[in-house]
């Protein structure tokens, strides 16, 4: 059985720069999918935002030592991608 979800379709108004920059990384997959995905990772951020505030208060801040060693994870994720995605450009090209 194949489930199907049910779309509203919705008005809009997105920075001018940012729609071209989405239209051309959405191609394929169409923008309304593209900014399906993007509010569902938005949602699931703050969803885990609240639970950083929860674990916060159940077990104390992030220690600055936390933050650092997350945020150099994150630069590392950050220019593996960028990588990839150059890789990507120059056999497409």
């Amino acid at each position: 059985m194949v489930a199907y979800m049910v779309s509203k379709k919705v008005t809009v108004t997105i920075p001018e720069d940012l729609l071209d920059e989405i239209r051309a990384e959405a191609a394929e997959r169409g923008l309304s999918a593209y900014v399906a995905e993007a509010l569902r990772a938005k949602r699931d951020r703050d969803r885990l935002q609240e639970l950083v505030g929860w674990l916060e208060e159940e077990h104390g801040p992030v220690t600055e030592e936390e933050r650092v060693a997350a945020l150099d994870e994150l630069n590392r994720l950050d220019a593996e991608h960028k990588h990839r995605r150059a890789d990507s450009a120059g056999e497409a090209a």
